[in-house]
């Protein structure tokens, strides 16, 4: 059965890695549907945050052919962790007249976005959302204003230090 899968790596942080990484993903047809990197309290180590929808099996493959890896340091298997994940967006609504901008504030406020920037048409939203979250943000915005520009990064995830999750 295919269901979302999620995975954090710590790997060494040099050039190339994350190229080997997702060139594994590439080379075994491994959708990956988000990664971010970033660097951790260690300069020389880097976590990743891998989201893939796939089996049971093929996330068993998925997750020894990292650890096969010499640059991948640990490999941890977050889906049935209890875990805090956000996703990073940017939502910019164009052509807006001044009720359209209006509205846009109240969504905002219901959601508990940020507005960062605002010009003569337009409103830019900041979201620290989850993925779920994001996802009905963009619907409801999509089905009020005429253009809605989205850019997304990807999610990151820390386990959980209670027993509370995602």
């Amino acid at each position: 059965m295919l269901k979302n899968r999620w995975i954090a790596l710590y790997v060494e942080n040099e050039v190339g890695v994350l190229a080997k990484i997702a060139g594994l993903f590439a080379g075994k047809s491994y959708n990956l549907e988000s990664l971010t990197v970033g660097t951790t309290e260690d300069e020389g180590v880097s976590r990743m945050t891998i989201e893939s929808t796939c089996d049971d099996l093929t996330f068993e493959q998925i997750k020894k052919q990292l650890n096969r890896m010499v640059e991948v340091i640990k490999v941890m298997d977050l889906t049935d962790t209890p875990i805090h994940m956000k996703e990073v967006m940017f939502a910019k609504v164009k052509k807006c007249t001044d009720e359209d901008k209006a509205e846009v504030f109240r969504i905002a406020d219901v959601f508990s976005v940020k507005v960062v920037d605002i010009g003569p048409d337009s409103v830019l939203l900041e979201c620290m959302l989850t993925e779920r979250r994001n996802n009905e943000l963009i619907r409801l915005l999509k089905s009020r204003f005429v253009k809605v520009e989205i850019v997304r990064g990807g999610a990151v995830a820390i386990e959980s230090v209670s027993t509370s999750c995602r």
